[in-house]
């Protein structure tokens, strides 16, 4: 019998270490999912698209130059490495999933099986982007209103609509959610589904202004803005903040 020394012995038990690992590996990729970069909707389908300005609105719900832009703002923090045992999503794949995913409303098992990606690859990718997009974009897109900025969305809407005095459209959206465990009516609603109350304020470019997620589905659009306008005034959260500066205007 062989004598081997303990250098040779944990080389031993490191190639067979890396062999069980790699055998693990390849179980856990479906075969299917190893021809995404063939077969799958994003190799298949997106080139198509490109070429067709409407059929790439239509799929994404934006232009192929807002998509462009918006993977050049997120490109760096969604990209991933490749391992030994697979190719990484490239960036563009990964928001075209989160993109697919927020304007179906697709359960991830659909998105899963057309992108010929894992499951829990595509929730992880929608959550993981969502996130990003929010950390890199907030401030850009929403944010905090200034006294100069309600007075350039009044001017707008007195130009644009002819509509004086005002600083901005509200309205509330309910949307859908199964109930959570042990939650009563909180999130009953009138249309006797359960929710979460969307608040938005618009300015006159149809641009929102701010926005709040969240609220039990029982209040009312207009109570739940009283709420959050006019009594939670001593909260110093960030997300109450723009609440707060449009009470100060409306009375």
């Amino acid at each position: 019998m062989a004598k081997f020394s303990e250098d040779e012995l944990a080389i031993i038990a490191l190639i067979l270490d890396e062999e069980e690992e790699t055998r693990r590996k390849r179980k856990w990729v479906h075969q299917a999912w190893k021809k995404r970069g063939t077969e799958g909707e994003f190799a298949t389908l997106y080139k198509e698209l490109v070429d067709d300005g409407t059929k790439f609105f239509e799929y994404f719900r934006m232009t192929e130059n807002s998509f462009n832009l918006l993977l050049n703002k997120l490109e760096v923090d969604i990209a991933k490495q490749d391992t030994r045992w697979r190719k990484a999503t490239t960036p563009r794949e990964r928001l075209a999933v989160c993109l697919r995913y927020s304007v179906t409303g697709d359960a991830f098992n659909t998105i899963s099986f057309s992108y010929h990606i894992g499951h829990s690859t595509v929730q992880k990718i929608g959550r993981e982007t969502c996130k990003i997009i929010a950390k890199n974009l907030m401030t850009e897109l929403l944010p905090t209103p200034t006294e100069e900025m309600w007075k350039k969305i009044g001017n707008d809407y007195q130009e644009m609509w002819n509509f004086p005095n005002c600083i901005g459209a509200i309205d509330g959206k309910h949307i859908v959610i199964q109930a959570p465990p042990n939650s009563g009516s909180m999130f009953f609603n009138y249309k006797k589904t359960f929710s979460v109350v969307l608040l938005a304020l618009v300015g006159a470019h149809c641009n929102f202004i701010t926005v709040d997620i969240g609220a039990y589905g029982k209040s009312s659009d207009g109570g739940f803005f009283q709420i959050k306008a006019g009594k939670i005034t001593t909260r110093s959260d960030t997300e109450y903040t723009s609440w707060i500066y449009l009470t100060k205007y409306i009375h």
